[in-house]
């Protein structure tokens, strides 16, 4: 089955061509494929907008399965903020440094036994003919008060992960794509093809 990915991300495609790709070997992005598709983000849940971008990318491409993802920050002490608001926390046209300034403001003076916080990712598959598949994965974390580590980008220097005793910008791209979001979500939705086979 031909997959096409809403992304143009390579190390977004690196990551889901390890975990998926004995499934689906003939996996592009949007631009391998000579494509420009704009999915407005609009909904309430990561998942709401990662069915959307699938569903709507596999009907204009025309491919019989198409793979999206919404992903972002959950915050315990802000409600869930800044949530599938997480690219755009600091407002339309600001970068991840205007929201991580805006997360560090709204945090400030929280103690760090509130500062949990979570990486999720929901992760939804279109096909043809088929239910669209949506799961969710997630990396638990702690809310550092400063920048740690270069590597990364968004939130990860401020992600400190316990299980490496690192934020997420001080790992290396192997050992955050070993423990991310993004890979539990893309593993369970590994095992939900599994159990459809079986």
């Amino acid at each position: 089955m031909k997959l096409i990915l809403a992304t143009n991300n390579a190390h977004k495609m690196r990551e889901i061509f390890e975990i998926l790709g004995a499934e689906f070997p003939d996996m592009v992005t949007l631009k391998q494929a000579g494509l420009e598709i704009d999915v407005e983000e609009d909904g309430c849940t990561f998942a709401e907008n990662a069915i959307k971008k699938a569903e709507e990318v596999r009907k204009t491409s025309g491919y019989s399965a198409a793979l999206a993802d919404d992903s972002g920050l959950i915050v315990d002490a802000l409600n869930g903020a800044p949530g599938v608001y997480s690219a755009r926390y600091a407002g339309e046209g600001h970068n991840d440094a205007d929201n991580n300034a805006k997360l560090m403001r709204d945090m400030e003076g929280v103690a760090t036994e509130r500062r949990t916080c979570r990486f999720a990712s929901a992760v939804a598959l279109a096909r043809e003919g088929k239910e669209t598949i949506c799961v969710m994965g997630y990396a638990e974390g702690i809310l550092l008060t400063e920048a740690r580590g270069s590597n990364g980008f968004g939130y990860d220097p401020y992600f400190f992960y316990p299980p490496f005793g690192k934020s997420f910008a001080e790992l290396s791209a192997e050992e955050k794509n070993a423990v991310s979001h993004r890979k539990h979500a893309l593993e369970a939705l590994l095992e939900v093809l599994r159990q459809e086979k079986a």
